[in-house]
């Protein structure tokens, strides 16, 4: 569900929903964070939850636990960085035994993946990437009472008005009866389960995907799979067409004819992904090769040219499915090693 951050700053803990929420980070809070400034705060979001029209025995409920995470607002204001690039990036994100694990997981799930695939027009070796990146296959799905995370988060105030809004749907994901206060985990962020969404992204994306009632994107794996694949159809995802490709540009190409690195905002991105693209045989003619100086496909599709480093670096033609990648996670970095992942996994081929 993210920060047009500056690529080449890679943090394990970025989370699909989270960053593509915030458009810019405000300066840092200059609040005095206290205990007892945390409960009294308290008190008035269960107050304005009642006023929302909760019932107040389900606020008690929902409330009963929260604690004050020190450690969240640390996580949030010094988050692990450094600086990489795509090359350097790519084989941590993307290690051989993720492959392996990818692959190996791809043809155990086969049978539901394939089933939900055709419903949602979505290949499953995009469900299984997205999968592996974000929780390591569930895993790593953060520990954090998601109420609690949440709480703390708007209490420090930098972007209350963001984490209030996903507290007031983490609070009807609760009322709805998918999951259990007490199995309501997450990050330190609050991005929650399997696909690690964001509160408001589990309400206008998850789905029951067997049918018992629950959205449960952390034990059940066809709502996991089904909810993945439905984010991405909503996000106007072709199964008819891959990602994009890496590609090669000739001696003396016009650099202003790729999308500009940093646009600063989706919209702008958009913007300038419109300006920009191109069919695959004007790409063609101005001289881009794939990556082994062969001709690029004939096949009657657009694509705009992408540099998630620069033109040093790696070069990728995009196709419209990135749009849904990046809408996942405004990110190059991330949308290179979901492709690169599903890539893997679709060659060699699994039997």
């Amino acid at each position: 569900m993210n920060l047009f951050f500056n690529a080449k700053k890679y943090s394990a803990l970025f989370t699909c929903s989270l960053f593509l929420c915030f458009s810019s980070f405000s300066q840092a809070s200059t609040k005095n964070l206290t205990e007892s400034g945390f409960k009294q705060y308290v008190v008035t979001l269960k107050s304005e939850a009642l006023k929302k029209g909760y019932d107040a025995e389900f606020i008690e409920r929902a409330f009963s636990k929260v604690k004050f995470h020190q450690r969240a607002i640390k996580a949030d204001r010094s988050q692990p960085e450094k600086v990489e690039t795509l090359d350097t990036y790519l084989p941590k994100r993307v290690p051989e035994w993720k492959v392996q694990k990818a692959r190996a997981m791809y043809k155990k799930h086969l049978p539901l993946l394939t089933k939900i695939g055709k419903k949602y027009s979505v290949q499953p070796r995009f469900i299984v990437a997205l999968w592996g990146l974000e929780t390591n296959f569930g895993k790593i799905m953060g520990n954090y009472n998601v109420i609690s995370a949440l709480t703390t988060l708007a209490y420090e105030g930098r972007r209350e008005v963001f984490f209030k809004k996903q507290l007031w749907a983490s609070l009807n994901i609760l009322q709805q009866g998918h999951i259990s206060i007490e199995k309501m985990k997450g990050s330190w962020a609050g991005a929650m389960g399997q696909n690690q969404f964001m509160p408001t992204s589990f309400i206008a994306y998850a789905v029951d995907g067997d049918g018992d009632g629950k959205k449960d994107i952390w034990g059940n794996s066809a709502d996991v799979f089904s909810s993945m694949a439905n984010y991405l159809k909503r996000e106007g995802w072709n199964d008819e067409l891959t990602w994009g490709r890496q590609v090669k540009l000739p001696v003396g190409f016009d650099l202003s004819l790729a999308i500009p690195k940093n646009t600063g905002s989706r919209k702008n991105w958009l913007k300038a992904w419109a300006k920009t693209e191109k069919t695959l045989a004007q790409w063609q003619g101005l001289g881009i090769r794939r990556a082994d100086g062969t001709n690029l496909p004939k096949v009657d599709v657009k694509a705009a040219l992408v540099f998630p480093d620069d033109e040093n670096g790696r070069v990728y033609l995009a196709y419209n499915n990135y749009k849904s990648l990046m809408h996942w996670n405004l990110s190059y970095y991330f949308v290179s090693s979901v492709g690169h992942l599903s890539d893997r996994i679709k060659f060699p081929p699994i039997h």
